[in-house]
């Protein structure tokens, strides 16, 4: 068990090059408050060998969503994740996730939170090659945000240009794939009724929570289960701020309270 006390802050080497302010205010948070062993991994190698010498004390990440999911990744597969609670102070481009789950923003508030915070036990989907989900599962994949907004754009472009030229063309079909979703083994969706896409998330009670949409005329299908299935023709999906694939088949399964974050006393519980 790790002792709360005594801190190792990893500081992740892509937070230390894009806000260096930011990552110097947390540590002197963190060392003011606390006795705190400080690392500074070079890469992913040095990061895991930090983590994996941690010994007793209580580990605080200082960076981004990926950097937070390394973590937990690696202490997942290392079968220590239930062991302690993992703390974070987000710093970097990325950090939608890490305020999903009530860390708080900022470097000052998120390094007192470490400090003075309590231990909140989440839940966690896991797949059948030890891959994790934090929050949102998206299948297929959303195309980044940043390369969306800047297709966005070029297509405005274009319209615009056409439109001095020609009438408008009509609007594009919505794409549908093929999947097949299980939710505790009970079919949801066959292959022969094309989807517009696929979400999961761990939700209340140690379930996952599950929608399949068809399209904007048909309401949304819902289920709760413990585990989700989808197969079909090659697919990729987005998880978390990753994303994987092709893969044919892929099952998650919710664990319930597997791992443990500081968050303020006041955090909203999910």
């Amino acid at each position: 068990m790790s002792d709360p006390d005594q801190l190792l802050v990893v500081i992740d080497p892509v937070a230390r090059r894009m806000d260096g302010e930011s990552v110097r205010i947390a540590k002197d948070v963190l060392c003011g408050g606390s006795e705190a062993k400080i690392c500074l991994p070079q890469g992913p190698e040095e990061f895991a060998r930090a983590l994996a010498r941690r010994g007793s004390r209580r580990p605080v990440v200082v960076g981004d969503d990926r950097a937070l999911l390394r973590a937990v990744a690696l202490l997942h597969r290392d079968r220590s994740l239930g062991d302690g609670v993992l703390a974070l102070v987000p710093v970097g481009a990325s950090v939608r996730l890490a305020h999903s789950l009530g860390v708080p923003a900022g470097a000052v508030a998120a390094a007192r939170a470490v400090l003075e915070g309590t231990p909140r036990r989440l839940d966690l989907l896991v797949d059948e090659s030890d891959g994790v989900v934090l929050g949102d599962l998206a299948i297929p994949a959303a195309r980044p945000a940043a390369h969306a907004a800047g297709a966005s754009m070029w297509t405005t472009a274009r319209s615009l240009v056409r439109t001095l030229v020609r009438p408008a063309p009509s609007a594009a079909p919505v794409r549908t794939h093929r999947l097949r979703v299980e939710a505790d083994g009970i079919l949801l969706c066959d292959l022969d009724r094309p989807v517009e896409d696929v979400t999961v998330r761990a939700g209340p009670g140690g379930r996952a929570e599950v929608v399949v949409r068809h399209g904007a005329t048909a309401e949304p299908l819902r289920a709760s289960a413990l585990s989700v299935t989808v197969s079909g023709p090659d697919f990729r999906y987005r998880a978390d701020a990753h994303v994987t694939g092709p893969v044919r088949t892929r099952t998650w399964t919710v664990r319930a309270g597997a791992w443990g974050l500081t968050l303020p006393v006041t955090a909203p519980t999910g």
